[in-house]
């Protein structure tokens, strides 16, 4: 018998042996597993690191985490879509016509000058995201700024604890991208430094809001928005 009909005969023989084939099943289903987790757990040490993602139930949210209408007409529940990419908006193209105005209040609503956990679509694709800090920076009329959503609709930026920037400082990378140092603040449990990027407003549903961290200081505030319509 040759070598290869010897082989052959070995490779039949193990692929009826009940032991091996489950090993092999078992093998193949963690290798699935594995992969899926990857491509599910892209979140970044930012956001995972600074506390987001789902808090509990707070008053003026369901269970889930969604948030409830206030009575006033300024969020209305969207259950989960808007929390997982179906909901996701387009961003604002530019700061014109944005009105910045510093107005935080001692409410369960996110508003200008405060920072918060949402989620955040990649700027590649809109449909893929993950959980982040964002500061509010302004108010408006889903219309104002895009061609979908409708109500209200939150204009915001993403945080960052990634050192891109001097100390107070506002710098414009290689690639465009402008990073404005907001030092730290209670939005982050280990204390570090932020920094804000200036040139991608986010457009957010409210019912995208995981939950209120922090206020920023009015200073701090101004500076931002002097480098968003900068």
């Amino acid at each position: 018998m040759s070598l290869f009909d010897t082989l052959s005969s070995a490779v039949r023989s193990l692929a009826r042996n009940p032991s091996v084939r489950r090993g092999a099943r078992d093998l193949g289903r963690a290798a699935v597993r594995a992969i899926e987790e990857q491509r599910g757990g892209t979140a970044d040490n930012d956001s995972a690191k600074s506390g987001s993602g789902r808090a509990g139930a707070t008053p003026g949210r369901s269970a889930d985490g969604a948030r409830q209408s206030d009575g006033a007409g300024r969020a209305t529940a969207g259950g989960s879509g808007a929390a997982d990419g179906h909901g996701a908006l387009a961003d604002r193209k530019d700061s014109r016509g944005l009105r910045l105005a510093y107005a935080p209040r001692e409410d369960d609503h996110p508003d200008p000058g405060e920072i918060v956990w949402a989620w955040v679509p990649y700027e590649e694709d809109i449909t893929r995201g993950k959980d982040r800090p964002v500061l509010v920076i302004a108010e408006e009329d889903a219309s104002a700024g895009g061609r979908d959503g409708e109500g209200e609709v939150l204009i915001a930026l993403m945080l960052t604890s990634r050192d891109r920037t001097e100390s107070g400082a506002t710098r414009t990378g290689e690639h465009g991208a402008t990073w404005v140092d907001i030092g730290a603040g209670d939005w982050d449990s280990k204390g570090r430094p932020s920094e804000v990027r200036a040139d991608r407003l986010l457009r957010i549903s409210p019912d995208a809001v995981r939950r209120e961290g922090a206020r920023l200081d009015r200073e701090r505030y101004e500076r931002v928005a002097a480098a968003v319509q900068g």
